[in-house]
């Protein structure tokens, strides 16, 4: 299918995103000199920046594009999760089926990002001791424990609601507690008479438990810890692909592999493993966080288009490649995607 043609039909689209919400919070400041309390570095912040993480910026990723979100899941009473509201909503994004959980708190990651003075043997050290978007440490503020029975049936009774309308079902799944066996399996029990799409990207608790599902967008990282290999050449991403493919009994798999692109995989009318390498978008990278977010929200906005397994990939991988030259949990717009079809 041509990619405009297939582009231009997402504003008809509506997409259910089911998983864990999370608020992305980045701290910014300047590192100089080493703590004399300890060695440490001092962190002089002068900013911060607060943003939609997990599911709910899959779901900002599909109304940038233009198509229709529906979150589900679930955020804690408390400022975090009206904060979160409050954007989600102003992207667009439906949030009468989110659920407030007095009992656990708002999910929310807070990155420490530094722009640290070089200028001598102290500060080289402290280079040396951060990654290469000087990010010097991340805090986690959350709950993993599932989510209870009444908030289940809650969560359920939102997506067999909207069931008749909607072109594609996401799982953004953190392991946060939200996303469990038994939600995944009823899910995709209401959803088959429909012929709904089921993409889910999946972390290492729940990966197994996707049977049924019609594509998972893991990276290679996770696919080496799901089948208790080192993806270290693409003979094992070959072997770990056929394996998943199999045993999950999925449609295609997709699996990201930073630096190397993605690689397609899925089975032809007889029975034989198609595996497609697709190059990276580009080599600008500043920021991979939640670049899974917008492979995933692409793929499935294209197979509830009717688009096939790998146009669908290539998009993705085209969206990849422009979030990951923005800071923090980034979206794509429709114009965007049109300019990075190669050869326009």
């Amino acid at each position: 299918m041509d990619y405009r043609t297939l582009i231009s039909q997402f504003n008809e689209k509506r997409i259910l995103v089911i998983g864990d919400i999370i608020v992305d919070e980045y701290l910014w400041g300047e590192v100089k000199r080493i703590s004399p309390e300890a060695p440490v570095p001092v962190f002089e912040m002068y900013g911060e920046t607060i943003g939609c993480g997990g599911a709910a910026n899959v779901a900002q990723n599909i109304t940038s594009l233009g198509a229709k979100a529906e979150l589900i899941g679930v955020i804690g009473k408390d400022r975090d999760g009206e904060k979160l509201l409050q954007m989600i909503n102003s992207q667009n994004v439906d949030t009468s089926n989110i659920s407030v959980d007095a009992q656990r708190p708002t999910s929310k990651k807070t990155r420490v990002v530094a722009n640290i003075d070089q200028s001598g043997k102290e500060q080289q050290s402290i280079e040396k001791n951060t990654d290469k978007g000087h990010q010097l440490l991340r805090i986690d503020r959350e709950s993993k424990q599932e989510i209870n029975a009444m908030i289940k049936e809650r969560l359920l009774g939102a997506v067999q609601s909207n069931l008749s309308d909607t072109d594609g079902i996401i799982f953004s799944d953190y392991d946060k507690g939200v996303v469990t066996k038994e939600l995944i399996q009823s899910i995709i029990q209401y959803a088959q008479p429909y012929n709904i799409p089921i993409v889910a990207d999946p972390k290492r608790n729940n990966f197994w438990k996707y049977e049924g599902v019609t594509s998972i967008t893991p990276n290679h990282i996770e696919v080496g810890a799901a089948v208790e290999n080192e993806i270290s050449d693409v003979s094992h991403l070959i072997a770990a692909g056929e394996k998943i493919l199999n045993r999950l009994r999925l449609n295609s798999l997709l699996i990201t592999r930073d630096a190397d692109g993605m690689t397609l995989f899925q089975f032809d009318s007889n029975k034989n493993l198609l595996v497609e390498h697709i190059p990276p978008q580009t080599s600008f990278v500043t920021d991979v966080t939640g670049a899974g977010d917008t492979v995933v929200a692409i793929f499935t906005l294209c197979l509830g288009t009717n688009g096939d397994f790998l146009s669908a990939a290539h998009l993705s991988s085209m969206a990849g490649g422009i979030v990951v030259g923005k800071m923090g949990c980034a979206t794509v717009t429709k114009q965007e995607l049109i300019n990075s079809i190669p050869g326009l």
